[in-house]
């Protein structure tokens, strides 16, 4: 027998599904290589006399039209920090950006990713204000925890930062509650079942305000049970299930994107059994291992990572970054990289003048965590030549695009920013060195220069994009192997029946040979070109993606 609240829990959720059955319309859409994610904040393109919504429609229409199909607008709604991460009203767009009318524009042309920023809520929300207050109706919206509970020393800690906080209530006195990620970003508390509604009927708000893609912020820390770490608890994958079951009814083809910047094992694990959990997770490990490979000229952990790297199903795939709004995460290189090798990038990161972020252990040390820079200046060095350091990170975006799975562009990385110093010096918070606003004027000037560093990006890139979109080789779900020739030259290969793929990747700065036997000619389908299959010769920092019949490694 189920019970009262079981009863009440399913007829609140029938009531949900039937308010928004007839505002959700999702057309079919089978995941192929024609799918690229261009990561973007709302507020990332400027321009007088405009919203930046409309002049990122504008930029997204003149530029990339008919390359990127989709686009992850970051946190939009208003927001009292964390550059929209600590959302205040989860149903509105922020002014400064446009309105829901700018979101529809955009979905008229791309498919479009939202944020569930649904771990935590501002604690200027109208949520929390009146939990505060003791509204009934918000009693147990958040988790009241004493700071001295010897428990809480178990909790993973994302942040050097207290994980409870003290704030003023009505009545008089004090609450002290859960904040995971700073006193500004009020944990939720999901063992309500009103809690667990209202994220429900936000994200089939989402789908009808043209989301097709949501991305679960933070998703991890969702579910809370003292005397454990308090992250990837079953509750947590069990809540995400449900979700996905439910918002299955209405939307089948809407999907659901999981961000756990954790270790490999632990993210993958919100794939669940490939058709039942998260349609898309996020490959955190990749970021910080190819960094490493290209820094150190050795391919050789890469390659061994990438061999084990298990394809989730026909129903699921990994979505493929190198940077994002965030920095890189460290923890995925547990049990790959030592810390020897993790002090390279640490050291890295220094010498571009960049940062790192520190997390507080159980033991109360700190250790990296985090390194903030743009994915440029992480993998290239200050003395480097323009034409260098374009040629070493188009070589890393290529990697990127070859693996399986829906590859995410961040546009900080497809139009060639570098560290922006004085925003992140100005403002004091480390992650800003990745988030500029670009005058949109300002910035088509140097697209359009022949020779800068911009344009040498923006133009290469674009072919790239193009030519993956081209070729049902790059679909999400086609299997792969990996081949290493010595310790600078990896090989990513693919079958179609009878036709084969090489995608070659020289990490060094020495010229790198291979000979893929077959009789018949490749073609280098980035440009077009053929090339003499007996003996490949790849520059420094070179690349191929190349096409034969019945070619095979010797």
């Amino acid at each position: 027998m189920y019970s009262d609240k079981a009863v009440e829990l399913d007829k609140n959720v029938q009531g949900i599904l039937d308010k928004y059955r007839p505002l959700i319309n999702a057309p079919k859409h089978h995941l192929s290589q024609q799918d690229i994610i261009l990561i973007t904040y709302a507020n990332s393109l400027n321009k007088d006399g405009q919203f930046p919504l409309e002049t990122l429609n504008d930029f997204l229409n003149e530029n990339l039209k008919g390359i990127v199909n989709t686009v992850h607008i970051l946190p939009f709604f208003p927001s009292s920090s964390d550059d929209g991460f600590s959302v205040s009203d989860y149903y509105q767009v922020n002014p400064s950006f446009g309105s829901w009318r700018e979101i529809k524009a955009l979905s008229a042309n791309y498919r479009l990713m939202f944020d569930a920023v649904v771990n935590h809520i501002s604690r200027r929300s109208v949520w929390f204000q009146e939990f505060l207050k003791a509204n009934p109706d918000y009693e147990d919206y958040f988790i009241e925890v004493d700071e001295n509970n010897p428990d809480l020393k178990h909790v993973f800690r994302p942040r050097a930062l207290p994980l409870v906080h003290k704030y003023p209530s009505s009545g008089g006195g004090e609450k002290s509650v859960w904040t995971t990620f700073s006193e500004d970003q009020i944990d939720l508390n999901f063992s309500n079942g009103k809690v667990f509604l209202a994220v429900l009927e936000l994200l089939l708000f989402y789908i009808s305000k043209g989301a097709r893609l949501i991305r679960l912020d933070a998703v991890g820390f969702l579910w809370k049970t003292l005397g454990t770490a308090c992250v990837h608890l079953p509750e947590t994958h069990l809540i995400i299930q449900i979700y996905r079951q439910i918002i299955e009814v209405l939307a089948p083809d809407a999907l659901l994107i999981t961000e756990t910047n954790v270790p490999h094992k632990d993210n993958i694990s919100y794939f669940g059994n490939g058709h039942n959990e998260a349609h898309l997770v996020y490959n955190f490990t990749l970021p910080p291992l190819l960094a490493f490979s290209i820094i150190s000229q050795s391919v050789t952990k890469l390659a061994k990572w990438l061999s084990k790297l298990e394809l989730p199903g026909e129903q699921a795939c990994y979505f493929n970054f190198t940077a994002s709004h965030d920095g890189v995460g460290l923890q995925p290189l547990k049990g790959i990289l030592t810390e020897d090798e993790i002090r390279i990038l640490e050291t890295q990161v220094n010498n571009n003048k960049g940062y790192v972020s520190y997390k507080t252990n159980d033991d109360g040390s700190q250790s990296a965590y985090e390194l903030n820079c743009t994915y440029l200046d992480l993998v290239t060095e200050a003395v480097d030549s323009k034409a260098l350091k374009a040629k070493k990170f188009l070589l890393t975006q290529a990697v990127m695009l070859s693996l399986p799975g829906v590859p995410g562009v961040y546009i900080h990385s497809l139009l060639g920013t570098e560290n922006d110093l004085e925003l992140a010096e100005s403002t004091g918070i480390p992650r800003r060195i990745n988030r500029p606003h670009l005058d949109a004027d300002k910035l088509m000037l140097e697209l359009n220069e022949k020779g800068t560093l911009r344009n040498n990006i923006f133009s290469e890139y674009k072919k790239l994009l193009t030519a993956r979109t081209a070729d049902p080789f790059f679909d999400p779900f086609l299997a792969f192997e990996v081949h290493t020739f010595n310790e600078q030259l990896l090989a990513i290969h693919k079958r179609r029946g009878e036709d084969d793929f090489w995608a070659l990747f020289n990490l060094s700065s020495s010229t790198q040979s291979v000979e893929l036997a077959g009789s018949q000619a490749l073609l280098n389908i980035i440009d077009n070109t053929t090339q003499d299959n007996a003996s490949i010769s790849l520059e420094p920092y070179g690349f191929y993606w190349l096409k034969s019949s019945k070619s095979n490694v010797e």
